[in-house]
């Protein structure tokens, strides 16, 4: 039972805003931070046109070189708040608040633990920036709850008519939540979040994916019918197998005792790092806001596909491809950098 009496709204419900954290050469950017930050300016210029924008920096000196960057490259600015609050990982998608509606349209923000993907990377400044932007009034809003539970952002996908779409690997890893079970953290999710039935994928996982098989890199609600999901047609992909049984658990999820329409997204080239390590390239990583769709593309051939079958899917948005290589350096993509918040929220 949701005793709380809200609900976290669809991505695509009306925003307000994005938050984006400001990447710096400190962070493990290093000497990419110049390709990175013109992917960042490239995302907050199609922002800021259609809905505010927090941008979240390290330090002041940070906060002054990034005015001077937007204002250089003609971002509309009268749409963009700059906050200080330093933070280990520009990935502000699992350690951002998370916003909810209450049944009389009230926000409620809750602040989740975030402990560094399963204690993998240092995750202290992380886990204080929601309160640190609140202190500092960036939201609308009287109320912000604290929970216990390890929980990220990525790693959750709701269709606003009461489903939650994650992965056991994810969610069930005893680097997280080692103190629930499967039945447990359900109940959280549908205590926290508002949900009435949680769907999990057992398969799926990308390689090069550090957050041990976030679904918002695997499979994502268009609308509350509809999924569109990764899907590899190589067989000799090492991929190959576990997507062809994630697509097979997909087809047994229902909504309202209706199967979900399920839209295949194309599958890139393979992308690697510098030092070989296979990245993980997905179209699903997309971001909708207002009037608009931001999906990543990766000088891939299958990028106009993709760009085209996510535009079927949103018919009545714009949808905006934004070169993501870079960022896919770093094992995340254009969603993982950003946090929607709902109208009224700032």
């Amino acid at each position: 039972m949701n005793l709380l009496k809200h609900q976290l709204p669809p991505e695509w419900a009306p925003q307000e805003g994005v938050i984006i954290a400001w990447p710096s050469a400190e962070s493990d950017w290093g000497s990419r931070v110049n390709e990175v930050e013109t992917v960042y300016l490239n995302i907050a210029r199609e922002i800021a046109c259609r809905e505010k924008l927090i941008i979240v920096c390290h330090s002041p000196h940070q906060l002054t070189e990034v005015d001077q960057q937007l204002k250089q490259q003609q971002i509309n600015s009268t749409s963009i708040s700059l906050y200080v609050a330093p933070f280990n990982d520009t990935w502000i998608r699992d350690y951002g608040p998370i916003s909810c509606l209450t049944q009389n349209g009230q926000i409620q923000l809750l602040d989740f633990v975030f402990n560094g993907w399963g204690k993998k990377y240092n995750a202290t400044l992380d886990n204080q920036v929601s309160t640190q932007l609140y202190e500092q009034g960036a939201f609308n809003t009287s109320v912000l709850k604290r929970s216990d539970l390890i929980l990220e952002g990525g790693s959750i996908e709701v269709d606003g008519a009461g489903s939650l779409l994650t992965t056991a690997s994810c969610l069930l890893s005893k680097a997280r939540n080692a103190h629930f079970n499967q039945v447990a953290i359900e109940n959280q999710l549908k205590y926290w979040l508002g949900v009435e039935q949680v769907l999990w994928l057992y398969h799926g996982q990308l390689i090069g994916d550090d957050t041990d098989g976030h679904i918002d890199t695997l499979a994502r609600f268009c609308n509350p019918h509809t999924i569109c999901y990764v899907a590899c047609d190589d067989p000799e992909d090492e991929h190959y197998l576990e997507l062809q049984a994630m697509k097979a658990e997909l087809s047994t999820f229902h909504t309202k005792g209706i199967p979900y329409r399920l839209v295949p997204l194309p599958w890139p080239c393979p992308k690697f790092s510098a030092n070989g390590k296979r990245l993980p390239a997905s179209y699903a990583n997309f971001l909708i806001i207002n009037g608009a769709v931001l999906a990543p593309t990766y000088q891939d051939p299958a990028d106009t596909k993709a760009l085209s079958i996510l535009q079927e899917c949103f018919p009545d948005r714009q949808v905006i491809g934004i070169d993501c290589l870079p960022l896919i350096q770093q094992y995340g993509s254009l969603h993982c950098i950003t946090m929607q918040l709902p109208a009224r929220t700032i």
